[in-house]
């Protein structure tokens, strides 16, 4: 490597201010979280959540393979027999409890691969920080999708006529006339009667619609 002369020493400090003033000038890309919300990819791994079916009924059925799947021991879950009064899930089982622990979820996302139902995803939600270690253990309450026009909140029966199987096959497309009726025997101030009662008017026959 040739050796520089004295005019090249002397000028190398005024290259070095030019390429801060060059910069001093350019435009500003700083991001400018949290008074704007900082852009993620479409599949960026977040905070999960627990999804439920057309009609309101919850897609986990508690076979606990997601805290089987989970490196880190970050996801308890305890499953309950669902009932003619108590059904929450089609079939026979439930998540009665399930929780994620923040502190040690390392958002591998091998819990979602494992679900057998897709009832668990993950959200592009990435703000988890919180004042106590207590608050970063996510109760299923925390995780459940909010309920979406026209579904009915659980408990209630599955649609007159299924099994397991067509919430799978995603036949089921909105709660039908006899569920609205059964919720409104049993719990006459549910919240989400009306918007699933105009639903199940215009949904199409379970099984009838375009695949």
């Amino acid at each position: 490597m040739p050796k520089r002369g004295p005019v090249a020493d002397a000028l190398a400090p005024a290259a070095g201010f030019g390429v801060t003033l060059k910069n001093f000038f350019s435009k500003t890309v700083t991001e400018q979280y949290p008074f704007e919300p900082a852009p993620v990819k479409p599949r960026f791994h977040g905070r999960h959540q627990l999804n439920r079916y057309a009609d309101g009924l919850e897609k986990c059925i508690g076979c606990e393979l997601c805290a089987w799947a989970c490196p880190a021991d970050a996801i308890y879950v305890e499953a309950a027999d669902n009932t003619p009064d108590q059904q929450f899930s089609p079939g026979e089982r439930y998540g009665r409890v399930y929780q994620i622990n923040y502190l040690r979820c390392i958002f591998c996302a091998l819990c979602i691969e494992a679900c057998p139902t897709r009832a668990l995803t993950m959200t592009n939600d990435f703000e988890l920080a919180g004042p106590t270690r207590e608050g970063l253990i996510f109760e299923k309450q925390d995780l459940l999708a909010p309920m979406a026009d026209g579904m009915l909140a659980a408990p209630h029966p599955m649609v007159e006529g299924t099994t397991d199987t067509e919430y799978y096959r995603g036949e089921v497309t909105a709660p039908t006339a006899t569920q609205v009726d059964w919720v409104a025997e049993h719990r006459p101030d549910d919240a989400t009667l009306d918007a699933a009662r105009a639903s199940a008017r215009t949904a199409a026959p379970t099984g009838q619609e375009t695949r």
